[in-house]
Parts: structure tokens; sequence; C-alpha cells
């Protein structure tokens, strides 16, 4: 049984940023995740958007890291070869009578330093966004506003992590927490146990998404609850990727920041999403209510919208535990740190989540000493989709592989696969959310046999182990004669 300084348990967003930042310093740690890959738990559905700070009270924990986030974003993106666009949001309102509380979420934003937040008349608006309806009126207009992928985000901290010494156990469901007595362990507060064994850890920090509240009551907090809140999105076909030149927003409702029109880092538009509260936590249907309302409410924002540009319908579910993040040590539990509730703006706060906590086991005992040579840095994967055909014919004449296109609606070679498997996709999803492979309007039906082929030889697995997501969703199935 290995002994730990640190076990973080979760490696979505929050999880990974946290495990990248304490990868500077002389520890070991062990990241534990429930399913097949990394990512594949809330973060899977994020939108990408890199909030600027805008909608969130001035007094809140989570509107003061998302600011911090906001900036700190850009520069582990570049760092880990991760591309970030700078797209700008607009807050819309079609009735001048709601310019008070666009002038509210100003001055709300002003008071946690959103930079260059100013108000942009219709004028404005036609020249610069012609395709929102001509009903709109004015906007709140936030500049620092971006989008990134939330996956290729997710599996760079990881890839970075474990370069710099962590260890990532996926398909480690925890199944209890107990706290060790000083007497029995002396260089360990907890016993982890999980399906792939049992883990010994002087500090615990629990990001464990939709099911954080389960995993602090292991450890003796019970004082906080998770509610999912469904939040069902649509995605548009590439051939649509200029209907918007910004991300647009209705006025937030108390619950949610409404249904968007959102640029994605990938090209294709996305809609959405709702905000309905749900009573499971693997609920992740979608439904034609769901799509009426969210079209509804899209076309009024930009009329051109049309649903056969659909090509893809999902749903997520956000870990909502209250109004606000909930990020502490537990003097109930010492050495345990909850990282919970984190919802919107969950993404671009993590960052700041990450040194936030780095703070709290500095300042509850664990012994910072940075490493003398830390690998910040991780070399850009190539993705043809997003290169020039010059390039790519360079890249061509190098290695012949990046001219096997396996995936023709988003360009994807044969070596863009390899290097996703090399760099730890297990699955077909950890191929497509890495390359863009099957994300196209045909949803794979050119292109996956030949990725499971590739993923069977490189990973030396049989066709019938290969699976969508994890166990339990294979593709194929073995037949056995009588």
């Amino acid at each position: 049984m290995n002994s730990y300084d640190v076990a973080i348990i979760g490696a979505g967003a929050a999880g990974a940023s946290i495990a990248r930042e304490l990868s500077r310093y002389k520890l070991n740690i062990a990241v534990l995740e429930k399913e097949a890959e990394c990512g594949f738990g809330v973060s899977k559905s994020n939108s990408g958007i890199i909030h600027p700070g805008t909608q969130n009270p001035p007094n809140s924990l989570k509107g003061r890291l998302c600011v911090q986030g906001n900036i700190l974003t850009r520069s582990i993106a570049k760092e880990l070869g991760v591309d970030f666009q700078e797209a700008g949001e607009l807050i819309v309102i079609f009735d001048e009578r709601d310019l008070p509380r666009l002038l509210e979420l100003k001055r709300e934003a002003e008071a946690l330093a959103v930079p260059e937040l100013r108000i942009v008349d219709r004028g404005w608006l036609k020249e610069n966004e012609p395709n929102l309806s001509p009903e709109a009126r004015l906007a709140l207009y936030a500049p620092t506003a971006g989008i990134i992928s939330p996956y290729r985000l997710v599996y760079a901290l990881c890839e970075n992590a474990v370069r710099n010494g962590v260890e990532i156990h996926t398909q480690a469901k925890v199944e209890n927490i107990i706290s060790l007595s000083p007497a029995r362990e002396l260089n360990a507060r907890f016993e982890i146990v999980t399906l792939k064994g049992t883990f010994r850890a002087s500090y615990v920090i629990n990001a464990a998404g939709l099911y954080a509240d389960d995993l602090s009551r292991m450890a003796g907090i019970d004082d906080f609850t998770i509610r999912p809140r469904k939040g069902e999105e649509f995605i548009l076909d590439k051939k649509k990727q200029n209907l918007t030149r910004h991300l647009l927003f209705p006025l937030p409702s108390k619950t949610s920041k409404g249904i968007l029109v959102i640029r994605t880092a990938d090209g294709n538009p996305m809609v959405g999403p709702t905000a309905e509260d749900a009573k499971d936590k693997d609920d992740l249907s979608t439904s034609d209510e769901g799509l009426k309302k969210v079209f509804s409410s899209v076309k009024r924002l930009v009329p051109a919208i049309d649903e056969a540009d659909i090509i893809a319908y999902f749903a997520g579910l956000r870990p909502v535990a209250g109004e606000d993040f909930i990020i502490r040590y537990e003097d109930k539990a010492p050495g345990f740190i909850n990282v919970a509730g984190i919802q919107s703006p969950g993404l671009t706060a993590a960052p700041a989540i990450a040194r936030m906590v780095c703070a709290m086991l500095k300042k509850n005992g664990l012994n910072l000493r940075k490493k003398i040579i830390f690998h910040s840095k991780r070399k850009k994967p190539i993705h043809l989709f997003n290169i020039p055909l010059s390039k790519t014919q360079r890249f061509i004449r190098k290695d012949a592989s990046f001219g096997d296109i396996v995936c023709r609606c988003e360009l994807v070679s044969a070596r863009e696969v390899s290097d996703a498997i090399a760099g730890g996709a297990r699955t077909l999803d950890g191929i497509k959310f890495r390359t863009r492979a099957q994300g196209g309007r045909c949803h794979g039906t050119f292109c996956t046999t030949r990725l499971m082929k590739i993923l069977s030889q490189e990973t030396n697995t049989p066709l019938t182990a290969v699976s969508k997501r994890g166990l339990g969703s294979e593709i194929v199935k073995e037949e056995r004669t009588p």
C-alpha cells in the first residue's frame, strides 16, 4: 500500500488544476478518478467559456476566483499548448427599461475588477454583431471573455502533472475514506478504499464534482448536499461557425446565466443550456421540451439560427451546493479539504482554485518545497483542422501518417489519433475529445471502425474491449458459437 502526501479525488478541471499546481513541489501526489479517463465527469459537458467575471456577486468567492482564473488561464494555455481565443461577451437587452439591471451588472463586475467593460448601443451592435436580432437595443460588452476546449485543457493539465511526478489512477472509484489515528500510521491521516486498491494520504482534496457530498460524508463532514442541475445544449454544424462574433447572453436569472449562443474552440456554434433541477446524478437525457426552450430563446438573440443545423444533442449536470463555491479546510477532519459545488464559472476559476488550495495546505502544515526543476511547458499537439494546408503538406512530407485521414468531417489524421493514444486516450470518447474524430455531422459513421482498430493495435487490447467511455460501453460483442 503506497502512502502519499496528497490524494486528489476527481480529475476534472478543478482536480487537474490542483494536481498540476501541486506538482511544482516536492510531494508524492495521487489523483483518483472513478471514470475511465480524466475529464469524463462534469467537465466533459462544459461549454468552454472562460468568463470575464460578470454575473457574479461582488462579495462572492466564485466571482473573485473567476476574475483571477481568467487571467491565469491565458498563461497556462500558452504554457501547455492549448488554444485560447479571446471572444468577448455581450449581455443583451431588448428593452431599454432593463438598462438599470445592465448597469447594476456592470457595477458589480467593476467591483470585482473586471476590465474594459462598457455599454454598447444599437449602432455598435449592428456593426460588430450583424446577425444579432435588430430588436436588441443595448448590451454590456466584456472583451476579456474567451473560449477554450475544456477537454484538451484538462488533458493538458493532467499530462503536465504526470510529467512532473503525479500519479493518476483511473477507474479508481472511492468506496470509503477511513481516518487513521496517529498511533496507527505516523505518515498518513487517511486510508482511501477504491476499486483499484487502498491508498494512504496525509491530506485529501475532495474535487469529486457531482459526488463531492458523498465523499465528504465518508470523511465525517455532512453539512452540504450536491443537487444536480441539468443543462441541455445543442451543437450546430461547423458551416455556421461565423454565425456570431461574440458570446451572446441574455439578462441572467437567479439560477442561470441564461440560454446562450456560444462560440466554441472547435468552430461549431453551440446553443443552450437549460437550467432544470434534477434528482438523478446520472440523468444525461435530452428532451423535446429542452429543445423547444433553447430555440425559442436563442432565436430571439439570433433569428438566423435553424434547428436543421443541429448535429448533436447532449446534457450536462452542474454540481450545485448553494449560491457559492465550497472551498475549505475541514477542522473536523484535519487534512481534508472540500472543493465542492464548483459549477459555473468553475472552468474559469480552476487555476485560482488550485492556488487557493495550495495556500490552505501550506497554512495547515504541508511543507511546500519547490522543485529545482519544474517542467512548465508542454509541446502543442498538432491538429490539422486548425493549421493551413501549406503547413499540413510539410507535416505529410515528414510523416505520411499525417496524410492518412481517418475522420473526414473534422480532418483528423492517423498520426493525430496515435498521438492522442500516446497521451492517454483509452476510449473512443477520449480520442474524440482530444482530436475531434467522430465529432462531425456523420458522428463517426466513416471513422469509428478505423479508430477502433488503431486503438486496439496501439494498446494491445482486443477489439471487443474497445469502448466508447469505459466499462459497460463496449462497441462490439464477441459472438460465441454453441
